[in-house]
């Protein structure tokens, strides 16, 4: 007797060449419905209707078809069990021995702005179901849900009856697609509905296995979405990326961006800006009236650290700001474009990665940020308050103003994506020292003052968290520190208010905090 395929997919790519294969090579009858069988049948392909088979018709406007116990039993019976032999009997069932199906877009129905009542519409309920069962039945029945699995179907079929382990992994396929789809769904009912969820619930596939994690003895995997984030980034040359790569130009990456993306032709003074980052912490960085100037000015703050670092610009990489980058050894450089003869000067760096990231290549909305710990997940809102200026108050006699302003807005910024305690010194729209990642604040300040040694007389200093004592204050004015930003709160904020006073500096509360862990 022929073996039976059942066929229904949304996606259609190959399935005409991959049924004639299966007709003419390995004598199957195909089993289909709706729009796939006439799909089939207009490329000649013999097939026998779902309807015809079940001898019941499509109803509900299509959304019963294949819900039928001649589709569902000629999946799920167990060829050796011998109750379910005497039901087949009983039933008049016809095994099914292949299942290909593929499930209605409804992410990308979503993805295109889709009114509600067309979303539900396309929430499939006959595929899964379908799938399900033939991967529950797999040790008799194979299943495909992928455009890419027929080929080596049709190498695997040829060798003989399929190996229990294959057909184990084409189960493990399905139910991973199954449960994508599902996360799919309910993550876009929370959203639509604004609904708190009782389950976190993402599905994200294997985009890569990493050469090794942090350490060359731990194993890693990448994840992620093929349309946006890194996956979708072009890049134009250099070694594949790294754990630790991808982990730095997201913090890179998302620094720079504090200042927006400046367009190519934008040619407006303080728009430009340039961030070194080296093990997850900004070394350096800076707003100018251009790219290369930028990236010097940041490379000034601390030009060993920079060495084996991150690069990231919100603006175009021109042949003057290759020059630059070429003179030091670097392990990075993203930016939302590259000039060809940049390109051409930065090629001598064979090695040097070099990824082109647009604005269209960011997420949407980044709403959550995750962490994993022992047996679990943290997750919480993205920290998106860093340009928000409406809750700032200026707390001491002397109020900042003109540049030391626009140094104070600029440290802030930097200031978040820098470990906890943090510390940033800032004159001129750049960084001149940092202190990042100390168990107490006032380490963290001896750190970046002392780096930034005599160019402290006239900048100003950024906290992530408030000042438990005045220690801080006395030792940003033994420097020259001119002003002074960071959240409040503490039970001791008049300490570090009256020694601002007694010493002539500015401090300004933002009312929010920025650890970084």
């Amino acid at each position: 007797m022929s073996p039976l395929a059942l066929v229904s997919v949304s996606d259609k790519k190959n399935i005409i060449p991959f049924c004639k294969k299966l007709v003419e090579q390995f004598n199957y009858k195909i089993l289909s419905s709706g729009g796939t069988a006439k799909h089939l049948m207009e490329a000649k392909i013999p097939v026998i209707k779902v309807a015809d088979f079940t001898n019941s018709p499509e109803i509900l406007g299509g959304r019963v078809k294949t819900l039928h116990p001649k589709i569902h039993g000629g999946i799920l019976a167990k060829r050796t069990n011998e109750e379910h032999k005497k039901d087949i009997e009983a039933n008049n069932l016809e095994l099914i021995n292949l299942v290909v199906v593929n499930l209605y877009p409804f992410k990308k129905t979503v993805e295109g702005g889709a009114k509600w009542e067309d979303a539900i519409e396309n929430i499939d309920i006959g595929g899964p179901s379908m799938i399900r069962s033939a991967a529950k039945n797999h040790k008799d029945v194979s299943v495909l849900v992928d455009p890419s699995q027929y080929q080596n179907f049709l190498e695997e079929s040829k060798k003989g009856d399929l190996k229990d382990s294959y057909k184990a992994k084409l189960a493990l396929e399905a139910f991973q697609h199954t449960a994508d789809y599902d996360a799919a769904i309910s993550n876009w009912i929370r959203k639509e509905r604004g609904l708190q969820s009782s389950k976190y619930i993402e599905s994200y596939p294997l985009i890569k296995t990493l050469r090794y994690g942090e350490n060359p003895h731990q194993k890693a995997f990448w994840y992620g979405l093929s349309n946006i984030g890194w996956n979708s980034a072009e890049q134009i040359q250099g070694k594949d990326l790294s754990y630790n790569n991808l982990l730095d130009l997201e913090s890179a990456l998302s620094t720079v961006l504090e200042f927006g993306y400046t367009e190519k032709d934008e040619l407006k003074t303080g728009t430009f800006a340039s961030v070194i980052l080296k093990h997850n912490n900004p070394c350096g960085a800076s707003i100018s009236n251009s790219a290369s100037q930028a990236f010097l000015n940041a490379l000034e703050c601390d030009s060993v650290s920079a060495f084996g670092g991150i690069v990231a610009f919100n603006s175009n990489v021109d042949s003057e700001t290759a020059t630059h980058l070429k003179d030091i050894f670097l392990e990075c450089v993203v930016a939302p474009s590259f000039d060809e003869d940049a390109l051409e000067i930065l090629k001598i760096k064979k090695n040097l990665r070099i990824l082109k990231f647009s604005k269209d290549q960011l997420p949407k909305k980044n709403q959550f940020s995750t962490k994993s710990i022992m047996g679990g997940l943290l997750v919480q809102d993205t920290d998106a308050s860093s340009k928000k200026t409406e809750n700032w108050i200026s707390v001491t006699n002397k109020k900042p103003e003109n540049q030391i302003n626009l140094d104070l807005n600029f440290a802030w910024k930097i200031c978040k994506h820098v470990k906890s305690n943090a510390i940033v010194i800032a004159k001129d729209q750049k960084t001149i020292g940092i202190g990042a990642g100390q168990m107490n604040r006032v380490g963290a300040a001896k750190i970046a003052l002392k780096a930034a040694g005599k160019l402290c007389s006239d900048a100003v200093l950024a906290s992530d968290g408030f000042f438990p004592f005045s220690d801080t204050v006395e030792l940003a004015n033994e420097f020259g520190i001119k002003a002074i930003i960071q959240p409040g709160g503490s039970l001791r904020d008049k300490e570090s208010i009256d020694m601002c006073n007694s010493k002539g500096i500015s401090m300004v509360f933002t009312q929010k905090r920025h650890f970084l862990h």
